[in-house]
């Protein structure tokens, strides 16, 4: 769902050179970890799903924790973040403003379209558009640097797209949603600073005040994030059991074409704007890959448990093509060199 687990497990790459004294690690350790959680994380989202759908009201009472959930999801995120992302920034603003304008305009606005031409309920349709005006998503660091990408631009945009979104998300949805359902985007903009931005400021804080016992549990946070978002999906599914038997499969056609025009629309961003290869490739996955943690609670906050299934099935699908796009560009990207 959200970058928190395997942006974790990417700055452990980013990081994770030999000290002195230290052996150096393994060739290919970082690499084979990181294909592990893109592998695993989908198949416990999908797993959590299944118990949600089969047993709902195991779930019934859990609607009330989703926002708590995500909290803990963004502290996560925090703890793994260093001055050194928001350096990045300052670096390259123009790649990162790029990033972040193909990224709130070309996924609301697919979100719109989509809505429009597949004839969404107001509910779904709401749902949708929530998906795209959403920060940046769970593993688009760890897929960029998989798909041998610029790993610096995807973690500055990443970043900057989740500081900002309690600025651009409210507003894009009211803008865009509007039409089909009631939008409170002065509530939505709360909401966003209590369960996202605050959370990362607070994890933030403890990294850069014991900086040296939070590495010791960097391993650890991934998995924590994982199985979080695997609670949240498994709490919107519970929530929406009975209308997923006759709208999943339009659900899983809308949520493929989001996610799939955005990664190649975020990819031609990129070669449009001259960046090179490896940074084309950094903004396929920070366009096309949404916080869809993010987006299942707003839209149960706001909506309804029907208008967060699409950020249920976007949380499992987005991992499980972005780790088959991210294999697709390693192979040319190993051809071309």
């Amino acid at each position: 769902m959200h970058r928190p687990g395997d942006a974790t497990l990417h700055r452990r790459v980013q990081t994770d050179h030999p000290s002195p004294g230290k052996p150096a690690p393994a060739p290919g350790t970082p690499d084979r970890a990181a294909r592990r959680a893109v592998t695993v994380f989908p198949l416990l989202v999908l797993a959590a799903g299944g118990l949600g759908l089969a047993t709902p009201g195991t779930f019934g009472g859990w609607k009330e924790s989703v926002p708590y959930l995500l909290g803990v999801v963004m502290f996560c995120m925090g703890l793994t973040m260093t001055p050194q992302d928001f350096k990045g920034v300052a670096r390259r603003p123009w790649a990162v403003a790029l990033g972040l304008v193909a990224h709130y305009v070309i996924m609301p606005g697919l979100g719109w379209l989509i809505a429009h031409a597949l004839d969404l309920s107001p509910q779904l349709a709401a749902g949708v558009i929530l998906v795209g005006c959403a920060p940046s998503g769970t593993a688009s660091n760890v897929v960029t640097y998989l798909a041998r990408g610029d790993v610096a631009l995807s973690v500055s945009v990443a970043t900057v797209s989740t500081v900002l979104a309690p600025l651009v998300t409210p507003p894009l949805t009211l803008l865009l949603a509007g039409e089909y359902l009631p939008v409170d985007a002065g509530s939505m903009v709360t909401d966003i600073l209590k369960t996202v931005l605050l959370p990362v400021i607070a994890g933030l804080v403890v990294r850069l005040c014991f900086g040296a016992y939070v590495d010791r549990v960097l391993g650890a946070l991934p998995w924590l994030s994982a199985g979080t978002i695997a609670v949240i999906v498994a709490v919107v599914v519970a929530g929406s059991a009975e209308a997923i038997k006759s709208a999943a499969g339009l659900v899983f056609v809308a949520v493929v074409l989001h996610n799939g025009l955005g990664l190649a629309l975020g990819y031609g961003a990129g070669k449009a704007a001259r960046l090179g290869a490896p940074a084309s490739r950094a903004m396929a996955f920070e366009v096309g890959m949404q916080n869809s943690g993010l987006a299942a609670s707003l839209a149960t906050a706001h909506f309804s448990p029907l208008a967060a299934l699409p950020a249920a099935v976007f949380s499992v699908w987005h991992n499980v093509s972005g780790a088959v796009v991210a294999a697709w560009m390693s192979h040319r990207a190993r051809r071309a060199a």
